[in-house]
Protein backbone atom coordinates (compact mmCIF):
# COMPACT_ATOMS: atom_id res chain seq x y z
CA UNK A 1 0.00 0.00 0.00
CA UNK A 2 1.29 3.29 -0.66
CA UNK A 3 1.44 6.40 1.84
CA UNK A 4 2.08 9.91 0.38
CA UNK A 5 3.56 12.22 3.06
CA UNK A 6 4.42 15.90 2.14
CA UNK A 7 7.58 16.92 2.92
CA UNK A 8 7.17 20.86 2.65
CA UNK A 9 5.08 23.09 2.57
CA UNK A 10 5.56 24.49 -1.18
CA UNK A 11 5.80 21.53 -2.79
CA UNK A 12 7.61 17.84 -2.10
CA UNK A 13 6.15 14.44 -0.73
CA UNK A 14 7.31 11.25 0.17
CA UNK A 15 5.90 8.35 -1.74
CA UNK A 16 6.36 4.98 0.53
CA UNK A 17 5.79 1.42 -0.55
CA UNK A 18 6.62 1.69 -4.25
CA UNK A 19 9.34 -0.43 -6.08
CA UNK A 20 9.52 0.97 -9.15
CA UNK A 21 11.85 -2.02 -10.72
CA UNK A 22 8.55 -3.94 -10.33
CA UNK A 23 5.01 -2.83 -12.71
CA UNK A 24 2.74 -0.73 -10.85
CA UNK A 25 -1.04 -1.28 -10.53
CA UNK A 26 -3.60 1.15 -12.13
CA UNK A 27 -4.27 1.56 -8.63
CA UNK A 28 -1.12 2.62 -7.43
CA UNK A 29 -0.46 4.70 -10.73
CA UNK A 30 -3.54 6.66 -9.68
CA UNK A 31 -2.35 7.63 -6.42
CA UNK A 32 0.98 8.58 -7.94
CA UNK A 33 -0.03 10.76 -10.48
CA UNK A 34 -2.53 12.68 -8.12
CA UNK A 35 -0.03 13.38 -5.56
CA UNK A 36 2.38 14.42 -8.09
CA UNK A 37 -0.28 16.91 -9.43
CA UNK A 38 -0.61 18.05 -5.54
CA UNK A 39 2.72 18.13 -4.37
CA UNK A 40 4.58 18.36 -7.77
CA UNK A 41 7.88 16.91 -6.57
CA UNK A 42 7.24 13.34 -5.51
CA UNK A 43 10.65 11.48 -3.76
CA UNK A 44 10.77 7.36 -3.75
CA UNK A 45 13.69 7.13 -1.03
CA UNK A 46 15.86 3.73 -1.81
CA UNK A 47 14.49 2.33 -4.72
CA UNK A 48 16.94 -0.68 -6.37
CA UNK A 49 16.46 0.41 -10.59
CA UNK A 50 18.17 0.19 -13.46
CA UNK A 51 18.52 2.37 -16.55
CA UNK A 52 15.68 0.47 -18.08
CA UNK A 53 13.67 0.39 -15.39
CA UNK A 54 13.89 4.23 -15.36
CA UNK A 55 12.58 4.60 -18.72
CA UNK A 56 9.36 2.12 -17.74
CA UNK A 57 8.78 3.85 -14.93
CA UNK A 58 9.17 7.08 -16.36
CA UNK A 59 6.68 6.78 -19.46
CA UNK A 60 3.76 5.93 -17.44
CA UNK A 61 3.97 9.99 -17.43
CA UNK A 62 3.88 10.48 -21.43
CA UNK A 63 6.68 10.25 -24.36
CA UNK A 64 9.97 10.58 -23.15
CA UNK A 65 12.52 13.27 -24.54
CA UNK A 66 15.57 11.30 -26.88
CA UNK A 67 17.87 14.28 -25.65
CA UNK A 68 18.90 15.35 -29.31
CA UNK A 69 19.15 18.49 -28.34
CA UNK A 70 22.37 18.27 -26.12
CA UNK A 71 23.45 14.64 -27.29
CA UNK A 72 27.15 14.91 -25.21
CA UNK A 73 26.26 12.59 -22.25
CA UNK A 74 23.51 10.64 -23.39
CA UNK A 75 23.77 6.62 -21.85
CA UNK A 76 25.77 4.81 -24.41
CA UNK A 77 22.68 2.28 -25.00
CA UNK A 78 19.57 4.12 -24.18
CA UNK A 79 19.31 7.64 -25.95
CA UNK A 80 15.97 8.27 -23.19
CA UNK A 81 18.44 8.75 -20.30
CA UNK A 82 21.10 11.18 -19.52
CA UNK A 83 23.87 10.71 -17.64
CA UNK A 84 24.25 13.41 -14.96
CA UNK A 85 27.97 13.01 -13.26
CA UNK A 86 31.08 14.74 -12.62
CA UNK A 87 32.80 12.01 -12.79
CA UNK A 88 36.05 12.58 -15.76
CA UNK A 89 36.12 10.01 -18.51
CA UNK A 90 39.81 9.85 -19.98
CA UNK A 91 40.66 12.49 -18.06
CA UNK A 92 38.28 15.04 -19.52
CA UNK A 93 35.56 16.59 -17.31
CA UNK A 94 32.17 15.20 -17.93
CA UNK A 95 29.70 17.61 -20.04
CA UNK A 96 27.51 17.88 -17.22
CA UNK A 97 30.04 17.87 -13.99
CA UNK A 98 28.06 21.46 -13.75
CA UNK A 99 24.72 21.04 -15.17
CA UNK A 100 21.98 22.67 -13.51
CA UNK A 101 23.44 25.91 -11.23
CA UNK A 102 21.01 28.26 -12.15
CA UNK A 103 17.10 28.21 -11.41
CA UNK A 104 16.04 26.82 -14.33
CA UNK A 105 13.09 24.41 -15.72
CA UNK A 106 14.15 21.24 -18.22
CA UNK A 107 14.86 21.91 -21.48
CA UNK A 108 12.62 25.25 -21.76
CA UNK A 109 15.65 26.71 -24.10
CA UNK A 110 14.11 23.95 -26.37
CA UNK A 111 10.80 24.04 -28.76
CA UNK A 112 9.05 21.49 -26.70
CA UNK A 113 10.22 22.25 -22.91
CA UNK A 114 10.07 18.97 -20.73
CA UNK A 115 6.82 18.36 -19.33
CA UNK A 116 8.56 16.01 -16.24
CA UNK A 117 11.97 14.97 -15.19
CA UNK A 118 12.57 11.85 -13.13
CA UNK A 119 15.87 11.82 -11.31
CA UNK A 120 18.33 8.59 -9.99
CA UNK A 121 20.78 8.78 -7.71
CA UNK A 122 23.36 6.54 -7.90
CA UNK A 123 26.29 8.54 -5.98
CA UNK A 124 26.39 11.59 -3.77
CA UNK A 125 28.79 14.11 -2.06
CA UNK A 126 29.33 13.16 1.45
CA UNK A 127 28.11 17.09 1.96
CA UNK A 128 25.72 18.99 0.01
CA UNK A 129 24.62 18.45 -3.67
CA UNK A 130 21.35 19.44 -2.73
CA UNK A 131 17.98 20.02 -5.71
CA UNK A 132 16.02 22.93 -4.57
CA UNK A 133 12.39 23.37 -6.37
CA UNK A 134 10.42 26.56 -6.57
CA UNK A 135 6.92 26.62 -6.70
CA UNK A 136 6.02 28.62 -9.70
CA UNK A 137 1.92 28.49 -8.79
CA UNK A 138 2.50 30.48 -6.04
CA UNK A 139 4.98 32.82 -7.45
CA UNK A 140 2.27 33.65 -9.85
CA UNK A 141 -0.61 34.26 -7.58
CA UNK A 142 1.19 36.37 -5.16
CA UNK A 143 1.76 38.86 -7.48
CA UNK A 144 -0.22 41.71 -7.51
CA UNK A 145 -3.34 41.78 -10.13
CA UNK A 146 -1.74 44.85 -12.02
CA UNK A 147 2.05 42.48 -12.59
CA UNK A 148 -0.44 39.74 -12.93
CA UNK A 149 -2.35 40.76 -15.78
CA UNK A 150 0.85 42.45 -17.62
CA UNK A 151 3.03 39.20 -17.18
CA UNK A 152 0.24 37.25 -18.75
CA UNK A 153 0.56 39.26 -21.99
CA UNK A 154 4.43 38.80 -21.80
CA UNK A 155 6.41 35.96 -24.28
CA UNK A 156 9.71 35.30 -23.17
CA UNK A 157 13.12 34.27 -25.05
CA UNK A 158 14.75 31.28 -23.27
CA UNK A 159 18.56 31.19 -24.26
CA UNK A 160 20.33 27.90 -23.95
CA UNK A 161 23.46 30.57 -24.00
CA UNK A 162 21.93 31.59 -20.62
CA UNK A 163 23.06 28.13 -18.86
CA UNK A 164 25.71 29.20 -15.71
CA UNK A 165 28.95 27.23 -16.39
CA UNK A 166 28.45 26.25 -20.11
CA UNK A 167 30.98 28.27 -21.43
CA UNK A 168 33.26 26.66 -18.94
CA UNK A 169 32.19 22.81 -21.04
CA UNK A 170 34.53 23.70 -23.63
CA UNK A 171 34.41 25.71 -26.83
CA UNK A 172 33.06 22.99 -29.40
CA UNK A 173 30.41 21.65 -27.03
CA UNK A 174 29.10 25.55 -25.87
CA UNK A 175 28.83 26.18 -29.81
CA UNK A 176 26.99 22.52 -30.42
CA UNK A 177 24.84 23.26 -27.79
CA UNK A 178 23.81 26.53 -29.13
CA UNK A 179 24.02 24.87 -32.85
CA UNK A 180 21.29 22.71 -31.97
CA UNK A 181 19.34 25.39 -29.55
CA UNK A 182 18.70 28.34 -31.34
CA UNK A 183 16.43 30.99 -28.97
CA UNK A 184 12.79 30.24 -28.87
CA UNK A 185 9.55 31.65 -27.40
CA UNK A 186 7.41 30.49 -24.18
CA UNK A 187 4.78 32.66 -22.72
CA UNK A 188 5.46 34.15 -19.72
CA UNK A 189 2.76 32.58 -17.93
CA UNK A 190 1.24 28.89 -18.72
CA UNK A 191 -1.82 27.02 -17.67
CA UNK A 192 -1.25 23.71 -16.08
CA UNK A 193 -3.55 21.84 -18.01
CA UNK A 194 -4.37 18.69 -15.31
CA UNK A 195 -4.75 21.52 -12.21
CA UNK A 196 -6.13 24.16 -14.50
CA UNK A 197 -3.89 27.00 -12.32
CA UNK A 198 -1.63 29.71 -13.81
CA UNK A 199 2.03 29.40 -13.28
CA UNK A 200 5.20 31.65 -13.68
CA UNK A 201 7.29 30.60 -16.81
CA UNK A 202 10.40 32.85 -15.71
CA UNK A 203 13.61 31.92 -15.41
CA UNK A 204 17.24 32.73 -15.15
CA UNK A 205 17.56 31.47 -19.10
CA UNK A 206 15.16 34.23 -20.44
CA UNK A 207 17.16 36.72 -22.03
CA UNK A 208 14.16 38.98 -22.82
CA UNK A 209 10.49 39.17 -23.42
CA UNK A 210 9.22 39.69 -27.16
CA UNK A 211 8.14 43.16 -27.87
CA UNK A 212 10.20 44.83 -25.26
CA UNK A 213 14.35 45.74 -25.69
CA UNK A 214 16.91 43.77 -23.33
CA UNK A 215 17.39 47.24 -21.70
CA UNK A 216 13.57 47.13 -20.57
CA UNK A 217 13.21 43.28 -20.06
CA UNK A 218 16.13 42.78 -17.52
CA UNK A 219 15.11 44.52 -14.29
CA UNK A 220 11.69 42.44 -14.81
CA UNK A 221 13.34 39.47 -15.14
CA UNK A 222 15.49 39.88 -12.26
CA UNK A 223 12.24 40.97 -10.41
CA UNK A 224 10.34 37.66 -11.34
CA UNK A 225 13.07 35.01 -10.53
CA UNK A 226 13.87 36.96 -7.04
CA UNK A 227 10.39 36.93 -6.02
CA UNK A 228 9.88 33.15 -7.70
CA UNK A 229 12.88 31.61 -5.61
CA UNK A 230 11.51 33.19 -2.15
CA UNK A 231 12.00 30.96 0.78
CA UNK A 232 8.61 30.30 1.29
CA UNK A 233 8.00 29.51 -1.84
CA UNK A 234 10.94 26.81 -2.23
CA UNK A 235 11.61 22.88 -1.20
CA UNK A 236 15.23 21.52 -1.01
CA UNK A 237 15.77 17.94 -1.38
CA UNK A 238 19.00 16.06 0.71
CA UNK A 239 19.45 13.37 -1.77
CA UNK A 240 19.96 9.96 -0.53
CA UNK A 241 21.75 7.20 -2.74
CA UNK A 242 18.69 5.59 -4.25
CA UNK A 243 16.54 8.43 -4.46
CA UNK A 244 14.18 8.86 -7.30
CA UNK A 245 12.62 11.99 -7.40
CA UNK A 246 10.43 13.49 -10.35
CA UNK A 247 9.42 17.07 -10.72
CA UNK A 248 6.72 18.96 -12.99
CA UNK A 249 8.46 21.35 -15.38
CA UNK A 250 5.72 23.34 -16.20
CA UNK A 251 5.19 24.58 -12.64
CA UNK A 252 8.65 24.71 -11.00
CA UNK A 253 11.49 25.34 -11.38
CA UNK A 254 14.89 23.86 -9.68
CA UNK A 255 18.43 24.65 -8.88
CA UNK A 256 21.02 21.91 -8.44
CA UNK A 257 23.30 23.78 -5.56
CA UNK A 258 27.07 23.49 -6.28
CA UNK A 259 27.81 23.27 -2.42
CA UNK A 260 30.01 20.01 -2.53
CA UNK A 261 34.02 19.36 -2.74
CA UNK A 262 33.89 18.20 -6.54
CA UNK A 263 36.64 15.82 -6.01
CA UNK A 264 33.77 13.64 -4.75
CA UNK A 265 30.91 12.13 -7.20
CA UNK A 266 27.70 13.24 -7.55
CA UNK A 267 26.40 10.76 -10.08
CA UNK A 268 23.14 10.30 -11.19
CA UNK A 269 20.43 9.26 -14.14
CA UNK A 270 17.82 11.42 -15.70
CA UNK A 271 15.04 10.91 -18.28
CA UNK A 272 13.00 13.58 -19.30
CA UNK A 273 9.10 14.05 -20.60
CA UNK A 274 8.52 15.50 -23.88
CA UNK A 275 6.40 18.54 -23.44
CA UNK A 276 2.90 18.34 -23.85
CA UNK A 277 2.91 22.35 -25.64
CA UNK A 278 5.36 23.62 -28.39
CA UNK A 279 6.63 27.26 -28.66
CA UNK A 280 8.13 28.42 -31.56
CA UNK A 281 11.77 29.59 -32.81
CA UNK A 282 12.85 33.52 -32.48
CA UNK A 283 13.42 33.33 -36.00
CA UNK A 284 10.34 32.45 -37.10
CA UNK A 285 8.68 35.34 -35.16
CA UNK A 286 5.64 37.21 -37.03
CA UNK A 287 5.87 41.05 -37.50
CA UNK A 288 4.18 42.98 -34.59
CA UNK A 289 1.49 43.66 -36.98
CA UNK A 290 0.91 40.58 -38.30
CA UNK A 291 -2.16 38.30 -36.70
CA UNK A 292 -1.31 35.45 -34.61
CA UNK A 293 -2.64 32.02 -35.72
CA UNK A 294 -5.39 30.29 -33.04
CA UNK A 295 -2.98 28.44 -30.25
CA UNK A 296 -4.33 24.85 -31.93
CA UNK A 297 -3.16 25.62 -35.30
CA UNK A 298 -0.23 27.01 -33.88
CA UNK A 299 0.42 23.34 -31.41
CA UNK A 300 -0.52 21.05 -34.58
CA UNK A 301 2.31 23.51 -36.95
CA UNK A 302 4.63 22.61 -33.94
CA UNK A 303 4.05 18.86 -33.87
CA UNK A 304 3.80 18.52 -37.47
CA UNK A 305 7.71 20.31 -37.90
CA UNK A 306 8.98 18.04 -35.25
CA UNK A 307 8.04 15.20 -37.15
CA UNK A 308 9.17 16.28 -40.09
Amino acid sequence: MLTVEPLGYACGARIAGADLSKPLSDHDLGVIKAAWTKHLVLVFPKQQITPVDLVAFSRHFGELEDYASQPFNRHPDINEVMVLTNKRTNGKASPTYNAGQNWHTDLSYTIRPAKGTTLYCLERPSVGGDTMFANMYLAYETLSPKMQAFVDGLEGIHDASLIQGLEKRGPEIAAEYKRLNPPVIHPAVRLHPESGRKALYVNERVRQFVGLSEAESKPLIRFLCDHSVASRFVYRHYWSVKDVVMWDNRCLTHLAVGDYDPNESRHMIRTSGKGDYVGRRVETERPQNAARPAASAEIAAGIAALRD
